[in-house]
This record gives structure tokens, sequence and C-alpha cells, in this order.
């Protein structure tokens, strides 16, 4: 790659099979103005609702935003749910040729009522027990079919179920034998089950949480350390730790280091992990330098605080940034 250019169209040849929890969001927005006289509550008054894709469907939607094709593998609910879940992939013209609707669960879906900017509450449906026997073999039958038309698995975990230690081994299994690199962001049922992969991104919530340590981001050596145990622990070949504002750590086994954030008007960070491993998993088709990976992934995950509600990567956006930026600069 000789461009910041030839990188972003690189992006439009490549297709995605995003594995993982699917979720649709709705969001109830209005403002309060006064608090209810029935009990101490604020009252909202509704102006406008909205529902969107999200969990692992908003890693395809940030897939797809920067050019390239994605494909997710999931299983919903045989359900209103799951009913407006394909709607919302129809809207959005993406496939709907790996998902699975199933009797056995409920589709998840999270329910944001917000004044403003404010949070005001989230009620949460879901069903997080392991995919029955039928659903699992279902599902490892989508993979397999879908793999030979990708260049990239992203396992996308949230915990609610679909993903299990089997489903793992089969997808690392398959795509291994055709060479195809594996992207990873995992939560803690999961967390040391990834075992092989090409990219294991984490959060420091995430990464606390999946290998019960305690640890300051800020020190450095507790940093390495924690980032010591998680090789340990999860065999990959490069790893990205996110630290919200204070940047991004990574390792590739051959050179690690960590990368500062940029400057942001937050405004929520609700889907910046989402951004960050599209990012990086699509980067890592194109053999592009860990370092490179890191900080293009590091200014997309910021530029989506920016935005309301769980939203893609603005492609232009992040083009314009990454165009001047000194440490893409040095690779191309």
């Amino acid at each position: 790659m000789k461009s910041i250019e030839e990188v972003f169209e690189a992006f439009k040849g490549k297709t995605v099979l995003v594995v993982g929890d699917v979720v649709v969001d709705y969001y109830l927005r209005g403002n309060v103005s006064k608090i209810s006289k029935e009990a101490p509550v604020p009252v909202l008054t509704l102006e406008k609702r909205e529902r969107r894709l999200g969990g692992a469907a908003n890693v395809a939607m940030n897939i797809r935003a920067l050019g390239a094709t994605p494909i997710l593998c999931s299983v919903v609910g045989d359900d209103p749910d799951g009913e407006a879940f394909e709607q919302l992939l129809e809207y959005e013209k993406m496939p709907n040729k790996g998902i699975i609707r199933s009797q056995n669960r409920v589709t998840t879906t999270k329910l944001r009522i917000t004044s403003g900017l404010q949070h005001l509450i989230r009620v949460d449906n879901e069903d997080v027990h392991p995919l029955v026997d039928l659903d699992q073999k279902s599902l490892l039958h989508h993979i397999k079919n879908l793999l030979d038309e990708c260049d990239l698995v992203i396992f996308e975990d949230y915990d609610k179920g679909t993903i299990n230690p089997k489903v793992i081994k089969e997808t690392i299994k398959l795509a291994n034998e055709k060479n195809i690199p594996i992207a990873v962001d995992p939560k803690r049922r999961n967390f040391t089950k990834y075992q092989g992969v090409s990219i294991f991104k984490v959060n420091i919530a995430d990464l606390k949480d999946g290998l019960d340590i305690e640890f300051d981001a800020l020190e450095e050596k507790e940093l390495s350390d924690a980032a010591s145990k998680l090789k340990a622990s999860v065999n990959a070949d490069n790893y990205l730790i996110t630290l919200s504002k204070n940047g991004i750590f990574y390792d590739s086994g051959k050179e690690s280091g960590k990368l500062k954030s940029h400057p942001r008007q937050i405004v929520e960070v609700l889907g910046a992990g989402d951004t960050v491993i599209s990012i990086a998993g699509l980067c890592l088709t194109l053999g592009l330098p860990i370092e490179f990976i890191a900080e293009l992934a590091n200014i997309g995950g910021g530029m989506v605080c920016e935005m309301a509600g769980v939203v893609p990567i603005d492609k232009e956006m992040l083009f314009k940034e990454a165009k001047e930026n000194p440490i893409l600069g040095k690779y191309l």
C-alpha cells in the first residue's frame, strides 16, 4: 500500500463474516420538563422514536460503512423483534442468509430512553442461555457454507449465548484451513476460548473482567504486566487493548507500544469497540503493520464517540483525519 487512498479503496474488495450476538436498539428521545405526580420520576415528552441494528450487527454496519461487504451470522428469536431485526437488515440492504430465526430464543433488545443527551433508563430484553443443539448445528452449518465467500471472520461476543466454545473452536478450525484471518472482540464467558486467532482486541474493563485482575492502565508497568498475562492466557498473533480516553495499546510479539487518544468532544461511548474491531480487522486483511492498524482503529473509535447513540463510522471523516496523521504517514 502506497497511500491512504489505496488502503480505503482496498477495503471495497473485502467480504467479512461477522459471527456474534445481534441486538435491536430502540430509542425513545424527548425532553423532561416536570416530575410525575404519581411517583417521584421524570415525565418524558416523547419527540422521536428510533430503531437501529446493534451488537454484532453494528460491526456489520461499520464494515459496510468502510466500503466492504458484511455477512452477519447469528441467531435471533422467532418473535416480533426478530422480524424487526430482519426488516432493518432489508432496509440497510444487508443479506440475511446467515441469520437463523429460532423458537428457542428471544431476540435481544435494548431500549434507551433519553432526554437530550441524558440517559434516563435502559431496558434490556434478552435470553443469554447457550444455543440449543439444533440452533448450534444450524449456526455452524451457515458458517461453514459462508466462509468460502469471506476474507475475514470477526467474532463479536456480547455474552448473550450465540457464541460458545464449540462454535469458536469449529469456526477457528475451518477458517485456519482456508487461511482466513480471525479478529475477536470478547467478553468474560468465552474470554480464553479464542486460541490461535489473528487479532484479539479487548477494552480495559473486559480485560480486567476476563482475567479477574485489577491494574492501573495509566501505570506503564501495570499495563505491561496485564498484557503479559493476557498473552499467557490467549494465544493470538496480535493484541489490541483499548484504553478509553487514554488511547490504545498494541502488541504483535515483535513490537508493542501505546498510542495516545485524539482530542474529542465526547457525546457517548456507545459502539466504539465495534468500530475499532471493524477497522482493525479490515486492515489485517491488507497485511498492514500493527502500529498502523492500532492508530487507524484508535482514530475511528474516538470519532464515533462524538455521535449520539450506536452509529457506524463516517468513512469520509475517517479518511480525512487519517490523511493528516503522522503515524499512519510513516508507513505510506
